[in-house]
């Protein structure tokens, strides 16, 4: 889960890829970078460890002159977390600089390496898959004799999506000459582009992860990349695109949904916010048939992505929606904080209940989802201590009972709190009276009924269904083992 966004225009850009990335910090706080290039192929490239707002400083922003450049906002799920890792990646061919940024995760690294030394003699310098999508590339033209042109791009691309299984969606600067955008043949990880006019009536180009960026920056949403499409646009504005996988199905990630997106974006058709309206109306519905005579005094959010999905859920119950914890707005998002002692610790600093609202009441808390459990056990202890009488708890998702390995830090079973576990234990071990999730077969219709043309949703953390690439035990474990932060057991499903 990254951010990435690619822009050309007529002017200097290095503003608007700025103010693209803060609009997608929430989808990664670990690193950020930007880099640009000048009409003749002069590069200018800053990227560390930190916020957006951290890393690039006005200073850096004076001096990084082009009317072509991508962004990246990092959250590490592969590789490491040293800011030799951070985005956007860059290497030279035939006098030209070709540079990428990333969101997603490969699952056959270990194969694309060996490819690479075996065809090419490359032996990567980092342990980041998105160096290996790099050189795939790369490597691939220089083999061929290729030029940094349409159709040999393509190609490349092309090589990229045959070697690379996995979830991830690319856009590359190649300097001087243009933008290259492309996507998993799934479409797991999520990638859209837009346009508009210059003062000159010029067409503009952006790409982003999240359709907010482009609006929030005056771009028209044109559409989707789709899956296993490439789009290039030269340095004169001129828009080309190719379908580059052999086979391809619209299958997006359930979690974009459900807790990684912006409300207020669209992806691949489905409104985020009107998707969690949905899922808080099934979940409503679900209470009410499972239990009519609930006990629910009041629903109350877990700000901020709580909230869209309690309001429905009030309504569906028929009881009344209060606001009961009041949020620090500058402690950032708890599932994409590195390693669970930060976690932990922020809980307590980010939320703060409004005592009167709890006393003496029934208590049903909301949030989009459940993962590991630290942060929805301090919660419902913070609503205890603030008198509730009892405390129910939702889950808007269903629950997280294995890894996802496409680009979401949810990599053992160990670490989940669903895993091997009845819903009796998974209260006991929240400290809750009861709690409800969300079906699988609900959440999918939540999506399905605002876009009937997906070819499926990507559910693998909910049902251990791995669309892309060959995930199995071995390679599970492996995993725990590579990724940052992350716990050191790992149990076997």
């Amino acid at each position: 889960m990254c951010a990435i966004v690619g822009i050309l225009s007529g002017s200097n850009v290095q503003y608007e890829i700025y103010d693209a990335l803060i609009v997608q910090q929430h989808r990664g706080q670990d690193a950020a970078g930007i880099v640009t290039s000048e009409d003749d192929g002069t590069v200018h490239l800053k990227k560390d460890n930190g916020l957006v707002q951290d890393v690039l400083t006005e200073h850096d922003m004076l001096n990084m002159q082009g009317k072509m450049g991508i962004g990246h906002c990092r959250y590490p799920t592969a590789g490491c977390d040293s800011s030799e890792e951070a985005q956007p990646f860059l290497v030279t061919i035939n006098n030209q600089t070709v540079a990428i940024a990333h969101n997603g995760n490969t699952v056959n690294t270990e194969s694309i390496k060996q490819y690479l030394q075996d065809m090419y003699g490359k032996v990567p310098s980092t342990s980041s898959d998105t160096e290996l999508l790099l050189h795939l590339f790369t490597q691939y033209l220089l083999h061929n004799n290729m030029k940094l042109e349409n159709e040999d791009l393509y190609n490349a691309v092309k090589e990229v999506i045959s070697r690379a299984d996995g979830g991830y969606a690319v856009v590359m600067m190649i300097g001087g000459k243009g933008l290259v955008a492309f996507r998993d043949p799934n479409g797991i990880r999520p990638l859209c582009y837009g346009e508009r006019k210059n003062d000159s009536g010029k067409k503009e180009y952006m790409f982003a992860s999240e359709s907010v960026a482009l609006e929030t920056l005056g771009y028209k949403l044109v559409r989707d990349v789709l899956p296993g499409e490439a789009i290039y646009v030269d340095n004169k504005g001129e828009l080309s695109h190719k379908i580059c996988a052999k086979k391809t199905a619209q299958i997006p990630c359930a979690f974009e949904y459900v807790y990684l997106a912006r409300p207020d974006s669209i992806i691949d058709g489905v409104s985020v916010y009107e998707a969690r309206l949905k899922m808080g109306k099934k979940l409503g519905e679900k209470i009410l048939d499972i239990n009519p005579n609930h006990e629910i005094d009041v629903v109350m959010p877990i700000p901020e992505s709580g909230r869209t999905a309690a309001l429905q859920m009030a309504l569906t119950l028929g009881v009344p929606y209060q606001e009961g914890f009041v949020k620090n707005r500058y402690i950032g998002r708890t599932f994409i904080m590195p390693g669970q002692t930060a976690r932990k610790n922020a809980v307590r600093k980010k939320l703060n209940p409004i005592k009167h609202m709890f006393e003496g009441k029934n208590v049903l808390l909301v949030d989009d989802s459940i993962v590991r459990g630290n942060t929805s056990r301090k919660i419902i202890q913070l609503a205890r201590s603030a008198g509730a009488k009892k405390v129910f708890f939702a889950s808007a998702a269903p629950a997280v009972k294995f890894p996802n390995v496409y680009g979401i830090d949810m990599p053992t079973h160990n670490e989940l709190i669903a895993h091997n576990k009845s819903y009796k234990e998974i209260e006991s071990a929240l400290g809750a009276d009861k709690v409800y999730y969300q079906s699988i077969e609900d959440l999918q219709q939540c999506i399905y009924e605002i876009n009937p043309k997906l070819d499926g949703i990507e559910t693998s953390c909910f049902d251990g269904n791995y669309i892309a690439g060959t995930v199995d035990d071995q390679y599970l474990k492996e995993l725990s083992v590579r990724r940052p932060s992350l716990a050191k057991v790992y149990t076997p499903a």
